[in-house]
């Protein structure tokens, strides 16, 4: 099958990574080398990771395994809460941000998105409804900016978005489960305070894994130790990945950290594949240029069909599926997305001429 899916193309296992999650897929294998804390064990090579590549490849000051960028989130949220705190949150934030912000006691405030077909999200947005809030005489504790938003693929500028945040004195948090993995992401270049990612959908691991990056500025408070038990840290309640997801993760960081030098080619394949949907009839969302493996299309002359198919609304995942080619959700047609990531040309190329064909003999 040819995978489209934007949730699995960044998470695809590489053969290293199988290896382990055969070697280590027995309940908790790794706690029998733990000397009372997670990133303290040698062997295997946790301790080498979490202190020195994993910081290093995310341009923090400090890094930690979590199980999922929205635990990571919430780590962040629950340590930087306060009794009628807010959090500022892009309008297309994942849904996930909104539940740990819930969970921590947090008030949610959007930063407006823009019309269709861009769905932008406006930098400038920021300060105003930061200033919005602080007039209102509610305490801005943490900014979240999705980089990029899961929905479309697109790109915000968080460098300004850092610097207008600073500029309040709010600390800024990238969700980047879509980008660390896929692309090369640095929170000291961008300016952020904390970073999110997941192993799982964009780093080659089996999940539910994530990955937290935490500035010295913040370090005491997000990583704190549990007054119970010196060695613990209370935000991550101990211990995080404790098995076949922490080691698939570190099997498959050395072909991780190579791929995203070649970003500049998968932003090449993505505005190529979007362009040759368009010419079918498709409608790329989003930014345009797109800058992103994942791309949403409206495909109005799909939903047509899907009025009169014998399938219905059915008939694209039915048709792919006959091509081998999986990763659109069944019974979406009028609006869908996928990912190029990763997906040699001649593949990209199939899917595009099995959409040709679909809409060619069904329609």
């Amino acid at each position: 099958m040819i995978n489209i899916d934007p949730l699995q193309r960044g998470g695809l296992l590489t053969p290293e990574a199988r290896r382990a999650l055969a070697e280590w897929g027995d309940g908790y294998s790794i706690c029998d080398f733990c000397p009372g804390k997670l990133e303290e064990i040698k062997k295997p090579p946790i301790h080498d990771f979490v202190y020195g590549d994993l910081p290093a490849f995310i341009g923090v000051d400090h890094a930690r395994v979590t199980n999922g960028a929205r635990e990571s989130m919430f780590a962040v949220m629950h340590a930087l809460g306060k009794k009628d705190g807010c959090v500022v949150l892009d309008g297309n934030a994942h849904y996930s941000s909104l539940v740990a912000a819930e969970r921590a006691g947090l008030d949610v405030s959007l930063v407006p998105v823009s019309d269709r077909p861009e769905y932008r999200i406006d930098p400038e947005g920021y300060a105003e409804i930061i200033e919005g809030q602080q007039k209102s005489g509610e305490e801005v504790v943490l900014a979240v900016l999705t980089y990029p938003d899961g929905n479309y693929g697109n790109i915000v500028d968080a460098k300004r978005v850092s610097a207008i945040c600073h500029e309040y004195d709010v600390p800024l948090l990238l969700n980047c489960a879509y980008s660390v993995g896929r692309m090369p992401v640095s929170a000291k270049d961008l300016g952020a305070d904390f970073i999110a990612g997941s192993g799982h959908k964009s780093m080659a691991a089996c999940g539910p894994v994530g990955v937290l990056g935490v500035s010295e500025q913040y370090h005491d408070l997000v990583l704190r130790r549990s007054a119970y038990n010196k060695n613990k840290e209370l935000e991550l309640l101990g211990c995080t990945a404790r098995g076949a997801t922490i080691m698939t993760l570190i099997a498959s960081f050395p072909t991780v950290r190579a791929r995203v030098l070649e970003w500049d080619r998968e932003v090449e394949k993505a505005r190529w594949f979007s362009e040759q949907m368009e010419s079918l009839g498709m409608i790329q969302m989003g930014d345009k240029p797109h800058n992103h493996d994942l791309i949403f299309f409206e495909a109005p002359v799909l939903y047509e069909i899907s009025k009169h198919a014998k399938k219905g609304r059915f008939f694209l995942y039915k048709e792919l599926k006959k091509r081998k080619i999986h990763g659109i959700k069944s019974g979406l047609t009028k609006y869908f997305k996928l990912s190029t990531y990763q997906l040699p040309e001649d593949d990209l190329r199939y899917v595009v001429d099995a959409f040709a064909e679909i809409i060619a003999t069904v329609g």
